[in-house]
């Protein structure tokens, strides 16, 4: 049976149809119904449909075209069931009435034997209500789709803004697509990957894939490894140069740009008789109630995956001689039920060739997005950036039409997650290199990248890990520079002094330095260092750097609290001893001042101050006593 054109609309389960009450249909013959979808539904009386059906429909006949010699001798149903099945209908409805009193015994038979879904259409159900139902099931499923996709992009984005950025878009994409979601670098290395692990052969093939869309370094040497052609192949894998989807069946590129979505729309010429026109079914006449043709008309040339196939001849399908089951084409036999990767041109190799590689002509560019299956999965690559060389691979049990957008909607982030971040900036920030590794001074370079003053931003990840290089860009797209050095444990990012940063970033830790010119960064990444060690020991999300840092701002609040309580134990349990003992410490030991200031004798401020230091154990005339004890003071 070929594979039916799928429509940018979710298809309808034939099950949700027979249960609904109101129509009253009753499957006859043919396969369970929990396997067979619907795309759309068509009417005709013609004894061979064959031309008018671009496969997938639910086809409605009252029987006008059966002619009264026909029967169980005779092979008119079975020439007619067969060119149905030949066309890809999903399911034939028969209408009771006013025609056929019952459902013909010879087309039951005909239909269990071709495999062909028949259902019995009650005298009171009119085609128009069948066609209804349908449109209606379809508009509730393209609603529910479109709010999970809705739903995958919001949660993609809240992904996207999270201190790990990268890892959290995989996470969430690999979570919407119930699969494995994997970034590849440009060398092919895995950098980063999420949900459940495919097996080795998928993991293989989807690594492979990868090479595929990834933009073109360099002419691969003579004999390594058979170009892929305009689309790319795949080898070394059972089944390699077939179309039949078997694992291995072949790299399929898709569309040269992946947009957020990607359905396509295209209707292509409706297909006519031999004659070129389409003569009036007699059933017009009889039966009123013919479904009018739906309000988004199936894509000959779409696909589920956005990938275009060029519609078939419309004289090679008339002209089929009747009982044919399937359609050749140019790129080989079609299999049913397959919704991804069914175009492009394609170039099949023998299964000796050792892998595949990119197209080998440097003028063409690679496609951007390609798709494959491989032991019972789904796999997809996206080429993220523009020639940056990483790649966005995607492993799922199951494809539907919402998939290719979710992972477009990532394919998107992540390409600005891994990309330069301002255009022109990368020819930019190589010259300014250059030219400073030459011996010329910074500030002579310091137009290339940008209008100044300019700010250093140290920045440290919470946590105990490292930042890798994708989230130090993560974090340089945040700022608004692209000018960034991941050195260690800390990011350095040179900004330009009107984009410092005046919140806290989210999972990250900064010091700021003072505004200064070219010539004083290295002054500015000593203050940005100096701020970052103050920020994290007061556990402060951002701080800038100040003319006089304090010494005490080293000690985080809570740790500052918790060893004055623990000094000052023995006298705060005595206000008027802390009280005097602060004063005191405050007029530099002054006993008249503090006297005075206490509003008591000079010799009780003795008297208590003595206490203290019996209390405490300690010699206050100790400048280093007296100011740990200021410095507890100020925390109680």
């Amino acid at each position: 049976m070929p594979d039916p054109a799928v429509p940018p609309t979710p298809p309808v389960p034939l099950t949700a149809l027979l249960a609904r009450e109101d129509l009253g249909l009753r499957q006859l013959a043919g396969p369970p119904a929990e396997g067979v979808v619907v795309h759309w539904v068509h009417t005709s009386e013609m004894a061979d449909p064959y031309p008018y059906l671009l496969g997938g429909e639910l086809l409605l006949s009252a029987g006008v075209h059966i002619p009264e010699a026909a029967g169980p001798g005779t092979s008119y149903f079975d020439d007619y069931v067969s060119r149905i099945v030949a066309a890809g209908g999903a399911a034939l409805g028969f209408g009771v009435a006013p025609v056929h009193d019952t459902v013909p015994e010879a087309l039951v038979a005909a239909c269990a034997s071709h495999g062909l879904p028949l259902l019995e259409v009650p005298p009171r159900t009119t085609f128009s209500g069948v066609a209804r139902a349908v449109w209606q099931l379809m508009a509730r499923a393209r609603l529910a789709e479109l709010r999970r996709v809705t739903e995958a992009q919001q949660s993609l984005a809240t992904a996207a803004s999270r201190p790990d950025p990268v890892p959290s878009v995989l996470r969430q994409l690999a979570q919407r697509l119930g699969g494995w979601a994997v970034l590849y670098g440009p060398e092919g290395t895995e950098i980063a990957g999420a949900g459940r692990e495919p097996g080795d052969e998928a993991r293989a093939a989807l690594t492979r894939l990868g090479e595929v869309v990834r933009p073109v370094r360099q002419t691969p040497q003579a004999g390594s490894a058979v170009s892929a052609g305009t689309a790319g192949t795949r080898s070394g894998a059972p089944g390699a140069g077939t179309r039949s989807g078997a694992p291995g069946a072949g790299v399929r590129p898709d569309h040269p740009t992946p947009p957020p979505n990607t359905a396509s729309t295209t209707s292509p010429a409706r297909r006519t008789d031999p004659t070129g026109t389409r003569p009036a079914e007699p059933g017009d006449a009889l039966r009123p109630d013919h479904p009018t043709p739906p309000p988004n008309p199936a894509s000959r040339a779409g696909s589920a995956t956005g990938a275009t196939r060029p519609a078939e001849p419309d004289a090679a399908r008339a002209a089929s001689p009747p009982g044919t089951a399937s359609r050749a084409s140019a790129a080989g036999t079609r299999q049913a039920g397959s919704g991804a990767g069914r175009a492009g041109a394609r170039a099949d190799v023998a299964p000796d060739r050792p892998a595949l590689v990119p197209p080998a002509d440097p003028g063409r560019p690679a496609p951007s997005s390609a798709t494959d299956s491989v032991a019972g999965l789904h796999l997809a690559a996206y080429s993220l950036g523009a020639g940056h060389g990483f790649v966005l691979g995607v492993a799922a049990p199951q494809r539907t039409a919402g998939d290719h957008t979710v992972a477009s909607v990532a394919a998107v982030l992540l390409s600005l997650l891994t990309g330069e971040q301002q255009s022109g900036t990368g020819a930019a920030r190589s010259s300014a290199l250059v030219r400073m590794l030459l011996g010329v001074p910074p500030e002579e370079v310091a137009s290339l990248l940008g209008d100044g003053p300019w700010v250093v931003v140290r920045a440290r990840p919470d946590g105990d890990g490292a930042p890798d290089p994708v989230a130090a860009s993560a974090l340089g797209a945040a700022l608004g520079s692209a000018l960034v050095d991941p050195a260690g444990d800390v990011v350095r990012v040179l900004v330009p002094y009107d984009r410092a940063p005046a919140d806290p970033l989210p999972g990250w830790t900064l010091g700021i330095s003072s505004a200064v010119e070219p010539e004083d960064w290295p002054a500015a990444d000593t203050q940005a260092a100096r701020a970052l060690a103050r920020a994290r020991a007061t556990r402060a999300p951002l701080l800038r750097h100040g003319a006089r840092p304090a010494f005490a701002d080293l000690v985080p609040p809570g740790e500052a609290a918790a060893h004055a309580r623990a000094l000052l134990a023995p006298v705060t349990a005595h206000p008027a001893l802390t009280d005097t003992l602060r004063t005191w410490l405050s007029l530099h030991g002054s006993w008249d001042r503090t006297a005075v200031a206490l509003s008591v004798h000079r010799n009780t401020v003795r008297q208590r101050i003595a206490r203290c230091a019996a209390l405490l154990a300690t010699d206050l005339d100790d400048p280093d006593v007296r100011m740990e004890l200021w410095f507890a003071l100020r925390h109680i």
